[in-house]
């Protein structure tokens, strides 16, 4: 039992949203991660229900992570930290608004330390400054270890592992018929990477993962992050099957950069908004929505197989100063 993440989340469909995009309204389906409770929910606080666990079997009580300014990663770190009484240091690309805005208010609000880098996201970067403060944090801690380092988006086996899990529940929603695809935003990748290691013993399903431009070797980093998922689940007595061969990785709707609103991801997300009265995000979630209506506009989803759209949340980014035209449509 989950000991903070409303888990499991809800299945829903969205049936006007359904025939606008020519799919079977009883056969397309959202699956709410964005209703994980705590902090504004969001799919981090799906990984973090493990990777809090493993912080307190190494009796550790600090967690160190990062991302980009506006993180969602970091703010729900942040919100969780504050839930379970642990110390939460971020590591977040700059500059420093101000005033703080959005998830970084969030990150205030939550009492996190901010640790700030120069210049725009680079993944690699950000990954050593996490394990550098990390190590410092445990080198100054009486007993030498206090402080776990969590990848960016939480993308560790422990994260990953959760998203695997995921898989069976959505398999166990749909009446123990795995769904003939899968839709979901892929920033580190640990979603994605989840969900096809927990499909990938059922050759109906196929995981889509729409990448958003977060890290440059997305495609080349899946198998590493379902590796690492499957040795932790085998340790937990869990064996999901084989690691998938490949990955599907859509990468033409990412735009300039990350976090760079696109005019294909507002419409969709105003397409979402006017027929579901669901709120999707300008860097992930909305990109992924334009994933979606591309799919459907070129037939390549259709009515006749069951769809399912991962909302992984966000909402706290619709906020931010660069989402000021987000969902306005052209």
């Amino acid at each position: 039992m989950a000991e903070f993440a409303h888990l499991p989340t809800p299945l829903e469909r969205a049936p006007r949203l359904a025939r606008e995009l020519g799919l079977d309204p009883d056969r397309f389906f959202v699956k709410r991660d964005d209703c994980t409770g705590v902090a504004a929910g969001g799919n981090k606080i799906r990984k973090l229900e493990r990777l809090v666990a493993q912080a307190r079997r190494l009796n550790l009580d600090t967690l160190v992570t990062g991302g980009g300014t506006q993180s969602n990663h970091a703010r729900s770190t942040a919100g969780v930290a504050a839930r379970v009484g642990m110390r939460c240091v971020l590591v977040l690309a700059g500059p420093e608004p101000s005033p703080p805005t959005a998830n970084v208010l969030l990150d205030r609000v939550f009492g996190a330390e901010i640790r700030w880098l120069d210049g725009p996201l680079e993944h690699h970067v950000a990954e050593a400054a996490v394990e550098s403060t990390a190590a410092e944090l445990n080198a100054a801690s009486a007993t030498g270890r206090c402080a776990l380092p969590i990848p960016l988006g939480g993308s560790s086996g422990e994260g990953v592992a959760a998203y695997t899990h995921a898989a069976v529940e959505i398999t166990g929603q749909l009446g123990g018929i795995p769904p003939d695809v899968v839709l979901t935003a892929s920033g580190t990748g640990g979603t994605q990477a989840g969900l096809s290691l927990g499909f990938a013993t059922d050759a109906r399903t196929k995981v889509v993962g729409i990448d958003v431009g977060a890290r440059p070797d997305l495609a080349d980093a899946l198998a590493g992050l379902a590796a690492d998922a499957r040795e932790v689940l085998v340790a937990d007595g869990f064996d999901p099957g084989p690691i998938p061969q490949t990955f599907d990785v859509r990468d033409r709707f990412v735009g300039e950069r990350y976090a760079a609103l696109t005019a294909e991801a507002s419409d969709a997300a105003s397409l979402f908004a006017r027929h579901s009265g669901l709120i999707l995000d300008p860097v992930y979630t909305a990109k992924a929505a334009a994933g979606l209506v591309s799919m459907c506009r070129s037939g390549e989803l259709s009515a006749e197989q069951t769809v399912v759209f991962m909302h992984t949340g966000g909402l706290p980014g619709v906020f931010a100063p660069y989402a000021a035209d987000f969902g306005q449509r052209r």
